[in-house]
């Protein structure tokens, strides 16, 4: 496998992961490190770049769903919508720092969206987390080898 076509595969599972489909991105960077297929550190960008950017994505929909949200087919009842704004402002943009944990990291950046996090603040605490979630894998693999 290339190294193109390695990192294009990563960077679309990372993206994936953090969107529709519950991928198991760190799985996809653990097999190329175990390949030894490209530098460590560039795989670590490729992953976080295709995970954040999925992200990104869950929070351009939580923007556009906030404007829906008193429509009777929203897919997300008044009382539960009530309770994760609530848990959401309570425990503040730091919890931005989980969107790499499954089940629930989904979910925050849609609801981050919803409620106008500034951009710039949930780009750099998403990039953090999931950042840290990779390098975990490589030091992971590497305490390992």
């Amino acid at each position: 496998m290339s190294l193109l076509a390695a990192c294009s595969s990563l960077f679309l599972a990372a993206f994936l992961a953090a969107t529709i489909l519950p991928l198991p991105s760190e799985a996809g960077l653990a097999a190329l490190l175990a390949a030894g297929i490209g530098p460590p550190a560039l795989l670590v960008v490729v992953a976080t770049a295709g995970n954040v950017l999925g992200s990104v994505v869950n929070w351009l929909l939580g923007r556009l769903a906030a404007r829906f949200r008193d429509r009777p087919w929203f897919p997300v009842d008044a009382r539960r919508m009530q309770r994760a704004e609530a848990w959401f402002r309570r425990w503040g943009v730091w919890t931005l720092l989980l969107a790499w944990v499954p089940v629930i990291g989904d979910p925050l950046t849609l609801v981050a969206g919803m409620l106008g996090v500034r951009w710039w603040a949930f780009l750099i605490l998403v990039t953090i987390g999931k950042a840290s979630r990779y390098v975990a894998v490589v030091v992971g693999m590497a305490a390992w080898g």
